[in-house]
């Protein structure tokens, strides 16, 4: 989805019968002029009316419009000159593809009856989830979860984007809930060229087992740096719904 994929599908269809090669009828046979329409594919009614005789024409209903009929039809396709098989095609999906879009591949499609040309084949794309980033846009959206003392001190790191590694820098003092951003290494859009942004939301992990000397140096940190105690602030929805509305930038 982010860079575009060439793949090969295997697809259902119908396709031209090598044993008529469409012809509908048994090698060394030809179809048979329809004595009903005369090989005019119709035939001509006349009704009597208030307002005088009608002529109408419709389809011959032995010959189904052909013109002609089938005496001694084939017996691998049974004389519709094509058979159900599986045949692969080949596929360049784009960059920048969402869920539900379709893909239309001309002249992909099933042969026609009697060896007619081939229709469409239509293409429905799913993006399959990732286990570590999603998306908003063009912009790809990740979580990197900080430790305690590497949220105080700041640091740098490392992490995996989907075409290599990017170094990232964590400030001192981050708090859960900024976002973090690297530019042009989110997603080719669909129509474009220019890639959006990849979006880290930090998220500070406390510590939920501490050692005697550990809670000893937090309890003089805490004692030198006078924080003030818990305060009462505007309600949050979790972090994730911190996360979002920071990636949107309210």
């Amino acid at each position: 989805m982010v860079f575009g994929v060439h793949r090969d599908i295997e697809v259902d269809t119908a396709v031209l019968c090598e044993t008529c090669q469409g012809s509908c009828t048994q090698p060394g046979t030809s179809p048979v002029t329809c004595d009903i329409c005369g090989g005019t594919g119709h035939v001509q009614r006349q009704a009597r009316t208030l307002l005088g005789n009608v002529v109408t024409s419709q389809p011959c209903g032995s010959c189904e419009g052909f013109g002609t009929r089938i005496v001694h039809p084939c017996e691998a396709c049974h004389g519709q000159g094509r058979v159900r098989s599986r045949r692969t095609v080949s596929l360049d999906i784009p960059a920048g593809v969402e869920s539900g879009l379709r893909l239309q591949l001309p002249g992909s499609g099933e042969v026609g009856r009697g060896g007619g040309p081939h229709g469409d084949l239509y293409v429905e794309v799913t993006v399959a989830p990732h286990p570590t980033f999603s998306r908003e846009g063009d912009d790809l959206l990740a979580t990197l979860e900080v430790s305690m003392t590497d949220a105080i001190l700041g640091t740098q790191t490392t992490i995996d984007g989907l075409d290599g590694s990017v170094d990232l820098e964590i400030r001192a003092g981050v708090q859960s809930g900024d976002v973090l951003t690297i530019k042009g290494r989110g997603i080719t859009p669909l129509r474009g060229s220019q890639r959006g942004d990849l979006r880290v939301g930090v998220q500070v992990v406390t510590p939920t087992r501490i050692d005697g000397k550990q809670r000893a140096l937090i309890e003089e940190f805490a004692k030198k740096t006078k924080a003030p105690g818990p305060q009462l602030a505007q309600f949050q929805q979790g972090l994730f719904s911190k996360f979002r509305d920071r990636f949107r930038g309210n």
